[in-house]
């Protein structure tokens, strides 16, 4: 009953009043901006590099790979995935018109936790929405509100999912038993964030300034290598891409479920940008201005979608593999790479679905 009840909300509040409401802002943003998520994007990839005064202090990119680990996650494989496999290979155009949108969303809200940031008697800062919402909007019950949904949401929401993704990467092994590989998964990876978060901020700052990149080029370096092997396959795939984003029949004949509204979901949840997750991380950053900060954010909304969501609907749709039902999520993209790299395949995606999982936990 309880699920039958959770389940009504999502379908309402997911779609359409999220994707619309998210949708909107990021337009408005966009506009009121004029455009600066592309306007500016050299200066803010220049800007990721620059270091803070005080060595001590967090540096915008640190505050990057923190936010970067929240937004990057098991979504960038098996969400990407299901997205191609129910609505349809034009869904990644979609997704990309939604990151570009929702940059602008991740520009805004980390340069108002700049604005309003607090500081500590060490010079250290700390903020985020719940800040702004009270000193800027003068609601404190707002803030609150914010508050409790926000972890609400990702304690319940976003980091289950994590988990129940990272613990279905390993039902392609014999050993994977439905009934206590799950709780397995689960106490590991409870025990290792735990840790990390019991050992302070500062730790999974630095965990996470070398997990990241690490394993974002890593996947990318995989997709890229099984996109190569297919090249041939590579004119086609691009075609069909366009060609299913713009079947407005089939679009309209069935919104809820069609290429537009599974990019646009995917877009939203994957890189969180205007969710209010990452401008927490932003406002730990000392930078000499505001804005730089909210420029540093769309380079993190960039990296997890256009780059590693984008390498992993790519490289399944190149290789050959037929995008169904019957394979959505994390077996679509085992069966993909395994058409290059055979059983050892599997294997990097268990990987990577791991460190994914791990750094999303953390940030």
């Amino acid at each position: 009953m309880l699920l039958d009840l959770l389940t009504k909300i999502d379908d309402v509040m997911y779609y359409p009043i999220l994707i619309i409401v998210m949708g909107v802002a990021g337009l408005y943003f966009t506009f009121r901006t004029r455009f600066v998520q592309i306007r500016l994007f050299r200066e803010a990839c220049r800007l990721v590099m620059e270091k803070p005064e005080d060595k001590a202090h967090v540096s915008s990119f640190q505050a990057l790979m923190v936010s970067t680990a929240s937004r990057v996650g098991t979504g960038n494989i098996v969400g990407v995935s299901t997205a191609i496999c129910i609505g349809g290979p034009g869904a990644m155009f979609w997704m990309w018109i939604m990151c570009i949108i929702g940059a602008a969303s991740a520009f805004v809200e980390s340069t108002l936790a700049q604005i309003y940031k607090q500081k500590e008697d060490d010079g250290s800062c700390y903020g985020g929405p719940a800040y702004y919402i009270e000193k800027a909007l003068h609601a404190p019950w707002l803030s609150v509100l914010f508050c409790i949904f926000l972890i609400s949401t990702y304690a319940f929401g976003f980091n289950l999912l994590c988990s129940y993704n990272l613990q279905s990467s390993f039902a392609a092994y014999s050993f994977y038993d439905p009934k206590l590989t799950p709780i397995i998964v689960g106490v590991i990876i409870a025990a290792l964030v735990g840790f990390c978060i019991l050992s302070g901020g500062k730790r999974i700052i630095k965990l996470t300034e070398v997990l990241v990149p690490f394993m974002g080029i890593a996947y990318v370096v995989v997709a890229i290598i099984v996109i190569l092997v297919n090249i041939t396959n590579v004119p086609a795939m691009f075609a069909v891409i366009f060609k299913n984003a713009f079947d407005f029949k089939s679009i309209f004949g069935g919104v809820a479920g069609s290429c537009l509204i599974y990019g646009i979901k995917r877009g939203l949840y994957s890189n969180e940008a205007g969710v209010g997750s990452a401008p927490n991380a932003s406002a730990s950053a000392n930078v000499t201005h505001p804005v730089k900060q909210g420029l540093v954010q769309t380079v993190s909304v960039y990296i997890d979608t256009i780059l590693l969501c984008t390498a992993t609907g790519l490289m399944c749709l190149s290789s050959g593999v037929a995008p169904s039902a019957e394979v959505s999520g994390i077996l679509y993209v085992q069966k993909a790479i395994s058409t290059v790299f055979g059983h050892f395949g599997p294997a990097f995606i268990t990987v990577a679905m791991i460190l994914f999982a791990f750094t999303t936990l953390l940030g």
